[in-house]
């Protein structure tokens, strides 16, 4: 079974590659073919799977093109995590909200409009030639922002397109740990869109857990997200918000951290990974090695202007772990390739799950994989403090698609306008003035 990833040069793609080197069963992927515009980095993380596969006598092969039609070829699942103009282009979009006094996070508010806005017609390209030249492949989409851009290609796609996201599976396991059950033994009952989301329950044997949890403090206390938002507001919503809600719940402590840090997220991986890059240019780099470094200082320093924000330090050892996005991956090709059926939390086209939203719109919600794919599993309604925001930030998503297909400057200034941490539409318009001035890949919205 062929796979291919799209940004197969990506810093991340040894966790996918690492994943496939414990899948030893019938059906396994055999061939991995990797994709990048950039020759340099394409050849580092070869260099990394190289490493990674020494010894494992049934490691997948690997080749590497920057010829998209070459990649997909024969593909029979297809990862997308492309990043439309780089970490440059993320720390720029930091930047240039950040002036304006608003959020410039990679995925939520402005700075996740403008990558959005980036992203969504090269993504969109990419599903045509995926159509066209790999009609049956599966693909699962990382490129974030994730819902948006699996909304974006499954327009094309439609439901052969699955987008994927660690945070939720991340938090489903820290609960349950807290609480002494087995993350693969319970029920999470978590609804929302990508990075807007909401733990409402956790079952185990049919007994839902999160109300023992919730009245207790010190529990409560005893993982990131109890931290980061506080045992009281907790309690207030009777769930446990994704992390990315704190951008929303406590907006101006993390536009003021972010504006008085040194570096922004953006910044500091666009210095860290230039750095691992660089090194990797060096034939006697021990690849692997460099790789694993670079990657533990990523993951402890995940989040930290909003950590300084709730004032709660570092991050505890057991909070490192993510959910494992390349595990969420594994387990769902191996759903569809040998219906090994699955029970997973992603982005898929919502049909009649959230009532507040039409079919079309891609929610992230439990759904069982099977050979057909994934299939959303019905839920409670949403409150209406959740309701507010999901719809809030599903009209600016689809102005962001109106955009992107149109060109229109003033559909790109709407979806900025309306999104619920932009606060003004004179800001919105300077915005997207920035926006288009700084990315090249933005010119198409100067009309």
């Amino acid at each position: 079974m062929k796979l291919t990833i799209l940004g197969g040069g990506g810093f991340r793609v040894p966790l996918v590659y690492g994943a496939l080197l414990g899948d030893h069963a019938e059906g396994r992927v055999t061939h991995v073919t990797l994709y990048d515009l950039d020759e340099g980095r394409l050849s580092a993380i070869a260099r990394v799977l190289a490493e990674q596969g020494e010894g494992v006598p049934d490691a997948p092969g690997v080749t590497a093109t920057t010829d998209l039609d070459e990649a997909l070829r024969g593909a029979d699942f297809v990862f997308s995590a492309i990043r439309v103009g780089g970490l440059e282009g993320r720390a720029a979009d930091e930047r240039i909200a950040l002036d304006e006094g608003v959020l410039g996070q990679e995925t939520v508010g402005a700075g996740g409009i403008a990558y959005g806005l980036r992203t969504v017609p090269v993504a969109v390209r990419v599903a045509r030639r995926i159509a066209e030249l790999a009609p049956d492949a599966w693909v699962i989409n990382f490129t974030n922002p994730a819902g948006l851009v699996t909304e974006a290609m499954s327009r094309i796609l439609g439901d052969r397109v699955v987008g994927i996201c660690d945070s939720p599976v991340g938090l489903g396991r820290r609960v349950a740990r807290v609480l002494g059950a087995d993350p693969d033994e319970a029920w999470i009952d978590y609804v929302g869109l990508n990075h807007l989301g909401w733990l409402r329950g956790l079952r185990v044997g049919g007994r839902d857990e999160l109300p023992r949890l919730l009245a207790d403090e010190e529990a409560l206390g005893s993982f990131e997200e109890g931290r980061l938002f506080g045992a009281e507001w907790l309690r207030s919503l009777g769930a446990i918000p994704n992390e990315y809600l704190h951008y929303y719940y406590f907006n101006r402590e993390a536009v003021r951290a972010y504006r008085t840090a040194e570096r922004t997220r953006g910044a500091y991986l666009r210095d860290q990974q230039a750095g691992f890059y660089r090194e990797m240019g060096k034939p006697d780099t021990p690849a692997l090695a460099a790789w694993r470094r670079t990657l533990a200082d990523r993951e402890a320093t995940y989040m930290a202007a909003n950590r300084e924000a709730a004032g709660i330090g570092e991050r505890d050892e057991e909070d490192l772990e993510s959910g494992g996005y390349e595990k969420v991956a594994l387990a769902l090709m191996r759903a569809v390739a040998r219906d090994e059926r699955a029970t997973l939390i992603l982005n898929v086209r919502n049909g009649t799950t959230l009532g507040a939203l039409d079919a079309d719109a891609v929610v992230e919600v439990p759904c069982f994989v099977d050979a057909n794919g994934a299939h959303p599993v019905a839920v409670s309604p949403l409150p209406y403090h959740a309701v507010g925001l999901v719809t809030a930030v599903k009209a600016v998503e689809r102005e962001v698609l109106a955009a992107a297909e149109s060109g229109s400057r003033a559909t790109a200034v709407k979806a900025f306008a309306l999104h619920p941490l932009v606060d003004s539409v004179a800001v919105a318009r300077r915005l997207v003035d920035g926006y288009t001035a700084e990315h090249p890949g933005l010119a198409y919205l100067r009309r």
